[in-house]
């Protein structure tokens, strides 16, 4: 496998090269104005969110503007907004730190990140500049706030499906929309919506800019939800609603291509919002354990609850670690794309387009591992985890959503390996030539190499393997199923979950070499525990997924071979996870906080 620059790395092309430590941002990279701007959201939600939950979950009359008010004042709204229109300018990984950080705060977090990713980020990106100027300063002040208008009730994952229409008036200068959206997050109280609307008979959407003002909007009253209670959910009713033609947004039928890369940013933004949210519940697990007793013990000290906190810990330290990756390749694309002679809000939107995949595979890790952490939270509080007076069942509710916001996870799961495959047609990325020589090393004697030592060098190899592993299951389906491929859910969601743990697995691997390398070994144990837990899950997860898509399309040798060819690709050393996950509890316990 070939080494690749990090101002050239491709998306998806971790599957297929070899990415060094000194290539990849960790977040203990973060200077001191982005610590700063960490702990300024860390403190506002202190001060005027945790303090009114409760109240945030009854949607009190006016507290949820209120606060996006108060965020706006500080700065919070326009972190990543230009300083011309009146935010901080700031890369997009310090944006997901922010996203990070309120991930935190429940249905305040999903207020927040509607209005400044999906709900502003389509004018900043795709919006001309006399649309920019008028709306832009207001919605990085919190001034306006905005609401994005894609899902209705019959065209969900597929959104192109939508039947909200738009029609030029007699006088032509006006559309006139007529349908209906479902689930408007800010649709109570926003002020601005994105609307995606089919002009006439045309085959794909166009977005327009909509203000509450236009008239001809109504709305039902607000959905009850299982979970984030305290964030506006509406369905939206457009009657004959008069647009001026000058709001539309971009091109005509130019929206669906505008929903997909908007997307693409919440996937990431969505994400990091997993990591703090996933921290925080940590935090509370680890200090109930410590303070509950039974049997004249703390529970913290028995093996059962050290094993959830400590598995808590390992997928939030590997999905924080390649969430912050990508969020540096994002950065780089975007710097080398800007430097290559391309406008600022096309280069934003191309860098994002180029890691879509990572995008994909984050936004379902994300969600997951914080749907894990919410559950083992309720779990470690026991009866008390099922009373609503007690925090675990809010963290509990509220998580769920994600696993459907921004795509469900089964649609990113197909995605994840669609977009590889159709880079790897359009030449792209190189897939079959890495795939033709791991099924020619199928047929060949195994060379073991000299022994390596060295701290890193197992991972290395383990790493390796499972992208040969990858590369056999996914290219023989190629082959074998060819374009009945794209029917086969269960088998892209194997080779999805494959190339996602390795993604994952590896970025855990890179952030613990670079945090060695700065702080020694010694000072990272915690670190490297965590990094050799997650590898553990991955061999295993990796070798299930390889093994129920072989067994679902191949047959008789062939079959064996791969077989073969996939337990030579998922060794690995025998390794005491049991005594790994204790020590690694004990450091939460004393800290007594998630500590990594």
């Amino acid at each position: 496998m070939e080494t690749t620059d990090k101002k050239t790395i491709k998306g998806g092309e971790f599957l297929i090269t070899e990415t060094f430590y000194q290539d990849v941002f960790i977040p203990e990279e973060f200077d001191e104005e982005q610590n700063m701007i960490a702990q300024t959201c860390r403190d506002f939600l202190a001060a005027e969110v945790y303090p009114n939950l409760d109240r945030i979950d009854t949607q009190e009359e006016g507290l949820m503007t209120s606060l996006m008010d108060k965020a706006g004042e500080l700065g919070i709204l326009g972190v990543s907004i230009p300083e011309e229109y009146g935010g901080f300018g700031k890369n997009f990984n310090t944006s997901m730190l922010v996203a990070d950080v309120i991930g935190a705060g429940h249905s305040f977090a999903v207020a927040l990140s509607a209005h400044t990713g999906i709900g502003t980020l389509p004018i900043l990106y795709y919006g001309n500049k006399e649309q920019k100027d008028k709306y832009i300063p207001k919605l990085a002040t919190g001034e306006w706030k905005a609401a994005y208008c894609l899902t209705e009730p019959n065209s969900g994952s597929d959104a192109n499906s939508g039947k909200t229409k738009a029609k030029l008036s007699e006088d032509g200068e006006h559309y006139i929309i007529n349908g209906q959206k479902m689930w408007i997050t800010n649709g109570g109280f926003a002020d601005v919506f994105i609307v995606f609307a089919k002009i006439d008979d045309d085959a794909n959407l166009t977005a327009f800019i909509v203000e509450r003002e236009f008239g001809g909007i109504t709305m039902n009253p607000e959905e009850h939800k299982m979970g984030i209670k305290g964030s506006s959910t509406r369905q939206v009713f457009f009657n004959d609603c008069p647009v001026p033609v000058e709001n539309m947004l971009s091109d005509r039928q130019n929206g669906f291509k505008i929903a997909v890369n908007i997307l693409n940013i919440g996937r990431i933004k969505l994400a990091a919002a997993a990591i703090g949210a996933s921290k925080a519940v940590i935090d509370t697990a680890v200090n109930y354990s410590n303070e509950r007793i039974q049997f004249e013990r703390p529970i913290s000290k028995y093996g059962a609850i050290r094993f959830k906190l400590a598995e808590m810990a390992a997928k939030v330290y590997a999905v924080e670690s390649a969430n912050y990756r990508a969020g540096q390749n994002i950065d780089d694309a975007y710097d080398a794309l800007v430097a290559g002679g391309m406008d600022e809000g096309k280069a934003k939107l191309k860098s994002t387009e180029q890691f879509a995949v990572e995008c994909a595979i984050l936004k379902v890790w994300g969600s997951e591992a914080l749907d894990y952490v919410v559950d083992e939270g309720v779990q470690i509080y026991g009866g008390m985890g099922f009373s609503a007076d007690a925090p675990m069942d809010r963290a509990y509710r509220d998580a769920r959503i994600n696993r459907i916001f921004e795509g469900t996870n089964e649609i990113n799961r197909l995605l994840t390996v669609d977009m590889m495959l159709k880079r790897a047609m359009k030449g792209e990325l190189d897939l079959m030539t890495p795939a033709t020589a791991v099924a020619a090393e199928l047929m060949s004697i195994p060379d073991f190499g000299e022994e390596d030592d060295t701290l890193f060098a197992a991972e290395k190899k383990i790493i390796k393997n499972l992208k040969k592993a990858t590369l056999m299951v996914a290219g023989a389906a190629v082959q074998k199923l060819m374009m009945s491929l794209s029917k086969e859910q269960e088998i892209l969601m194997n080779i999805a979950d494959m190339a996602s743990y390795i993604y994952v697995a590896e970025s855990a691997m890179l952030r613990t070499e670079k945090l060695v390398s700065i702080r020694g070994a010694e000072a990272c144990e915690g670190q490297l525990n965590l990094m050799r837990m997650y590898f553990v899950e991955a061999v295993d997860a990796v070798q299930k997924a390889g093994k129920e898509a072989l067994w679902a399309f191949a047959e008789g040798d062939e079959q064996r071979i791969m077989m073969v060819g996939l337990r030579r690709f998922t060794k690995m050393e025998a390794f005491n996870v049991k005594d790994t996950r204790q020590k690694v509890a004990q450091q939460m316990i004393a800290a007594n906080k998630y500590c990594f």
